[in-house]
């Protein structure tokens, strides 16, 4: 076997890569497309072309999953000698911990939350730190509804507002800014920024181009069936979606209770169709419908190489407000300055906090993520199968009912993908939702049992 079928066959074929595009930015003869389950995987151009040395170590340097840096390693170079930094085992590295909303204009009002992911570009694109923002829009290309673009105007900044969950790639955007000089910003999630990172530090171009980078905090990397599946449910076939909005504010209800807006045709006839998520089959984030696999392979939950991160303020004391708030990491000095001046300005109106507010946003997202990433490494470990070195250690040290609940993911993971298939081969929905609810069922047995044994573990702690 050849080194590039070696690390193909460890990365691809493994569901390690998470489709990011990285290794068709080093390697002309590599592009990304949609595998039949609606994941970006990198393919061959040429399956004869002979790799040398040389190009199989670019592409290993590349990529999350075989790079001999980490993300402690890049974000140590990136931040540890920013005056007044701090860090935190599970945020990284910090200079300010914020939870709010932008004030000013329509930014928040047009987010998925607090509107802080485009305000942030706007201002950089405003003050002349950047010359090119690169974000996600909706795509006119067959085949997609999203992809990266390369803007230099607020209306474009703008036009990439709002949560997709849906797979994009980065390769074209970056090969043009390889070409075209200038200073870009760009926003991503933890793997698509920490993989811009391993390329900075292999082309110096891209590392002096790329001046800033905004990261997304990403429960998981979802494929495009996904947002097919849901518009099914809504009376929209497949090859008939044309536009999504996976977070559609409701007012009057939390934040957490949004709904989804999906437009297409349905007999024929383009229609708009709103359905409260909570009523969708495929809701439970935690169940991992459609699913990548490599998600389930990273430890990084708050995007720690990112020059500021930006997610969700899943919180009490937040989420009654149905336009919602962002939590904000920030690390970068002149980011820092941007929300200062807003803070001054009163353009943003965010709150002070500590780490633990910040962790406690997402809880269940470090559970599964970083912490009981130790059992799914340790599963492979006794398998005796390749798995990717992660900051985290092999381990079974967790309760049995956890191992239940990890075991369950991952057999959803397997297996949804599977029968939507034979879904769309048979044009059956009902067949997937009658397959897929069994899933669900055992899963919901598993957290039943956790909630029966917890009551008596609290139940015999007050008799005693």
């Amino acid at each position: 076997m050849s080194d590039f079928a070696d690390i193909y066959d460890k990365i691809v074929k493994n569901k390690y890569d998470f489709g990011t595009g990285s290794w068709a930015v080093v390697n002309d003869n590599i592009e990304m497309k949609f595998d039949k389950y609606g994941e970006y995987h990198p393919y061959q151009k040429n399956q004869h072309y002979q790799y040398s040395e040389a190009e199989v170590d670019q592409l290993r340097q590349a990529c999350l999953s075989t790079s001999e840096l980490n993300e402690s390693d890049i974000a140590k170079q990136l931040f540890s000698s920013v005056k007044g930094i701090k860090h935190d085992d599970d945020l990284g590295y910090y200079s300010g911990l914020y939870v709010g909303h932008v004030t000013e204009g329509d930014f928040r009002s047009n987010g998925s939350s607090g509107g802080f992911g485009t305000w942030i570009l706007s201002q950089l694109l405003k003050s002349n730190e950047v010359d090119f923002v690169i974000n996600v829009v909706e795509s006119h290309d067959s085949g997609k509804l999203f992809k990266y673009s390369i803007s230099n105007s607020l209306d474009g900044v703008k036009s990439g507002a709002k949560t997709k969950y849906y797979p994009v790639e980065f390769s074209e955007v970056i090969n043009v800014l390889k070409e075209t000089p200038g200073r870009y910003a760009i926003v991503g999630l933890p793997s698509f920024i920490m993989e811009l990172r391993l390329l900075a530090e292999l082309d110096p171009i891209i590392k002096e181009r790329l001046k800033y980078t905004v990261g997304l905090v990403c429960g998981h990397q979802k494929s495009t069936k996904f947002a097919e599946f849901l518009a099914w449910q809504c009376g929209i076939k497949p090859g008939s979606l044309e536009k999504i909005n996976f977070r559609k504010k409701q007012a009057d209800y939390p934040a957490d209770r949004y709904a989804i807006e999906v437009t297409g045709k349905v007999n024929g006839e383009t229609q708009t169709i709103v359905k409260e998520m909570r009523d969708l089959v495929g809701n439970d984030w935690g169940q991992g419908f459609f699913k990548v696999r490599a998600s389930d392979f990273t430890d990084d939950v708050m995007n720690e190489t990112a020059d500021i991160t930006l997610g969700d303020a899943w919180l009490p004391e937040y989420t009654q407000d149905s336009l919602g708030n962002n939590i904000l990491i920030v690390r970068n000095p002149t980011i820092q300055q941007i929300i200062s001046d807003g803070i001054r300005d009163n353009k943003v109106s965010v709150d002070a906090v500590n780490a633990s507010t910040i962790y406690r946003s997402q809880a269940s997202h470090f559970k599964h993520t970083k912490y009981e990433l130790a059992y799914r490494l340790f599963k492979k470990q006794k398998n005796h199968e390749w798995y990717p070195e992660k900051r985290i250690q092999p381990s079974s040290d967790i309760s049995l009912i956890r191992r239940k609940i990890q075991d369950q993911r991952e057999t959803i993971c397997f297996n949804i993908p599977k029968y939507y298939q034979v879904a769309l081969s048979k044009n059956d929905m009902q067949y997937f939702i009658n397959n897929a609810n069994k899933l669900s069922a055992q899963y919901k047995r598993i957290y039943l049992g956790k909630r029966i044994i917890s009551k008596l573990k609290r139940i015999l702690h007050l008799k005693n």
